[in-house]
């Protein structure tokens, strides 16, 4: 609770935060919109694939004049490493580039707040770990359902709960896994032109909504949690925010949980589409046991909702801001050297899963595509059955007849074994494989 003190402070001693942003986004515009306002923050450097698309965001957020032609805007990554840099903001959602971007941060001894989760997904661990060895902070980013979701975990451990489920809501429908680009907007009640004209991206808004996204968001808090994934993937089950304790609950107790301590993605729709009272589609939660009887007395006398036994009840969070709330975790790693949340271990996977039967020598086409979804699998499951990432099924081609709903393995693509990426995510899988 003293970020804000610790920023004045070091505003007062003329020693602001400087920060780099890599990837001007709608998720990078956020963050940006927030930083005229907290004195002492300072964003030096803006990287983008066009540096005029980057300066134009600015002006969009409110920057004036003078904030936009003090800042470098470039198209040249090393930039973001220069001298005086504290944090790098890595929000390009492109996973090579983000792996690539975090291990110049690292070297170079800056921080690394990672809002491309699905770099974090391929090789996060891994990563996280080089930047401890190097004295660096690698933290997952603060207004993202993953970090915000870790943050309650870390809340109910601490204060001696039992964490039984967490995870987040979301608009899910099991239809929704073979939604292709070209159908995606009626889902979303936009019409192509509309969301043309609004400058939305086809291919990422169905990564949201053909379950990838959830899936990736849900290995991630795994990794940082230690909380296990479903064998068979997320069950999306419909849920509002006063049934949490009753429906993520193990099934031993009437629940639909494989056993205690798991990842779930809980839907705003009901089955046949109705929308699900109270819903969390846009918030997180934390399901928590009582440790005992005078804890589940102190449940029913503040009113807190519970199962039917009384021991299991939910806290949530009804919203999350995005990149309005990065700050928390830029200040975080330059002020208190420590993350908004980060991979430990390697506990879940993300799989890539044929949207339809797809055939030897097409090209895959990545989360949100035509071709392919991605499914959470646990990690030693995922690496037994050698299955290929969804972070890695891009532009890669087939050498082998995949039935509809079947996971691809790295044996039916074809990939170059010396591609920086493969071989991080292949050191990422060895170094981990045993979980720890």
């Amino acid at each position: 609770m003293n970020l804000f003190s610790l920023l004045n402070a070091r505003r007062a001693a003329g020693k602001p935060v400087r920060v780099a942003l890599i990837g001007a986004g709608k998720f990078g515009s956020m963050f940006l919109s927030q930083v005229p306002h907290v004195p002492g923050l300072e964003v030096s450097v803006i990287v983008d694939l066009d540096p005029e698309r980057a300066r134009e965001a600015c002006r969009t957020v409110g920057w004036d004049s003078a904030q936009i032609e003090s800042t470098n805007f470039t198209a040249d990554s090393t930039k973001a490493t220069s001298d005086g840099i504290e944090v790098m903001v890595e929000a390009t959602g492109n996973p090579a580039a983000g792996i690539r971007h975090a291990r110049a941060a690292i070297k170079a001894g800056k921080h690394i707040v990672m809002v491309n989760v699905e770099a974090d997904v391929l090789a996060g661990p891994l990563l996280a770990e080089e930047a401890r060895k190097a004295g660096v902070v690698y933290s997952l980013a603060y207004g993202d359902q993953p970090a915000l979701t870790a943050e309650m975990v870390d809340w109910a451990r601490a204060t001696g709960f039992r964490v039984v489920c967490a995870g987040k809501g979301t608009k899910f429908l099991p239809a929704y896994h073979d939604v292709t680009p070209d159908g995606v907007w009626q889902h979303y009640g936009l019409t192509r032109s509309e969301a043309q004209s609004a400058g939305m991206n086809p291919q990422m808004f169905n990564s949201f909504l053909d379950g990838t996204k959830s899936a990736i968001e849900m290995a991630a808090i795994a990794n940082a949690t230690g909380l296990d994934v479903p064998h068979n993937g997320l069950q999306f089950p419909p849920c509002g925010v006063d049934d949490l304790p009753h429906v993520l609950r193990p099934r031993a107790q009437g629940g639909i949980l494989e056993k205690a301590g798991m990842v779930e993605v809980v839907s705003s729709q009901e089955r046949d589409g109705r929308p699900v009272f109270r819903d969390l589609r846009w918030g997180v939660y934390v399901v928590l046991e009582a440790p005992n009887d005078y804890a589940a007395d102190c449940f029913k006398q503040y009113g807190l909702k519970t199962d039917g036994s009384g021991r299991y009840a939910a806290m949530y969070k009804p919203y999350h801001l995005i990149g309005l709330e990065l700050n928390i975790s830029v200040l975080s790693a330059a002020l208190r050297k420590e993350a908004t949340g980060q991979p430990l271990s390697f506990r879940g996977d993300v799989a890539a899963v044929a949207k339809r039967p797809l055939r030897k020598g097409e090209m895959l086409d990545g989360e949100g595509g035509y071709t392919v979804w991605g499914r959470l699998m646990p990690a030693e499951a995922s690496l037994k059955a050698g299955a290929l990432p969804i972070g890695l099924a891009h532009k890669v081609k087939l050498k082998n007849d995949i039935a509809h709903g079947e996971v691809v393995r790295w044996s039916d693509v074809e990939f170059d074994a010396e591609n920086d990426t493969i071989r991080t995510r292949k050191a990422m899988e060895a170094a981990f494989a045993a979980g720890r």
